[in-house]
């Protein structure tokens, strides 16, 4: 019988470990995010979570719905354009629905 190192239980220890880490960052992303509206960098250096992780939690977040770009602007770290993200539904922009030709 081979010992497989995948399956064993100090590496499946450090998974669930893992995991429990990952999970408190995106709490901890989405929570920054719903108090204030912040630019990914902003929120990188406040919360100590990499850039790459929280991108990757901003595109899951569209896709679900739960966040929404509140202005453009520029960043006040890097003062470059960026887009302010926010996961407060009282903080989404209200979207007008468009006119059609036929009901002017």
């Amino acid at each position: 019988m081979e010992n497989n190192p995948i399956n064993s239980p100090s590496n499946f220890d450090r998974l669930q470990a893992k995991d429990k880490h990952f999970k408190g960052q995106v709490k901890r992303v989405f929570k920054a995010l719903y108090s204030q509206p912040r630019t990914m960098l902003m929120l990188s250096i406040e919360t100590g979570v990499l850039r790459a992780n929280i991108c990757r939690y901003v595109a899951k977040w569209k896709r679900q719905g739960s966040i929404k770009v509140v202005k453009k602007g520029f960043c006040h770290i890097s003062k470059h354009r960026a887009e302010f993200y926010t996961t407060n539904p009282e903080l989404f922009p209200i979207v007008e629905p468009l006119k059609s030709k036929g009901n002017e």
